[in-house]
């Protein structure tokens, strides 16, 4: 039980200064073929990977994605710079969305925005949202430095080797509670969506 959590806090620290989203700006004007999708995801995501040999997305993914309607088909099996904004919402939702709730939470903004000319479009949209995400990141990084100091205040009694752990493992539910609670209003915001169909589930 070697744990020490304050290493563990300034590692995800790192990581969340180190937090950035793929501009519009980088993904080719021209349609892509699959292998050149897979290609481009897996260079601009790695940094999000857990492993080294874990996968950003896989052709089996992105052609599940198309069959239950996560993703409009492919044009002439080429991906326009659209599909590539959608899977890569799909990409980040998937962590702790269900795949209904995906399809649920996209079906709006695919049938309004796909291939729409007007001021509001999947770009614009993309670039609005994820702009907002950036600026959250400084509040994020107090958060868990507030939780991590709630954490290491735990457990004071026990002996230095199981408080290591001890207080590593109130941190991680403290992050817990946090997503917990931040999944469930999600999920309430997306069943407040109008439901065209029963969102079927799909293998990933």
């Amino acid at each position: 039980m070697t744990i020490n959590p304050k290493d563990v806090l300034n590692s995800i620290i790192e990581s969340l200064e180190r937090i950035d989203y793929i501009k519009p700006r980088d993904i080719p004007n021209i349609d892509l073929y699959m292998d050149q999708v897979t290609t481009f995801m897996e260079e601009h995501l790695q940094a999000s990977k857990r492993y080294p040999e874990d996968k950003i997305l896989t052709k089996t993914m992105i052609n599940n994605y198309a069959k239950n309607r996560l993703l409009p088909s492919p044009e002439k099996k080429k991906y326009s710079k659209e599909h590539m904004l959608l899977l890569i919402y799909i990409y980040y939702f998937k962590g702790i969305l269900s795949i209904g709730d995906i399809q649920s939470l996209l079906d709006p903004l695919t049938e309004h925005y796909f291939h729409a000319d007007g001021p509001v479009n999947m770009q614009s949209i993309y670039e609005e949202v994820f702009s907002l995400e950036k600026d959250q990141v400084e509040q994020m990084k107090h958060d868990v430095i507030d939780k991590y100091k709630t954490a290491s205040a735990t457990f004071s009694d026990a002996p230095e080797e199981e408080k290591r752990f001890l207080q590593a493992f109130s941190f991680i539910c403290l992050l817990s509670f946090d997503v917990y609670v931040k999944k469930q209003v999600i999920e309430k915001l997306i069943d407040e969506f109008p439901k065209k169909h029963t969102g079927k589930k799909t293998k990933e």
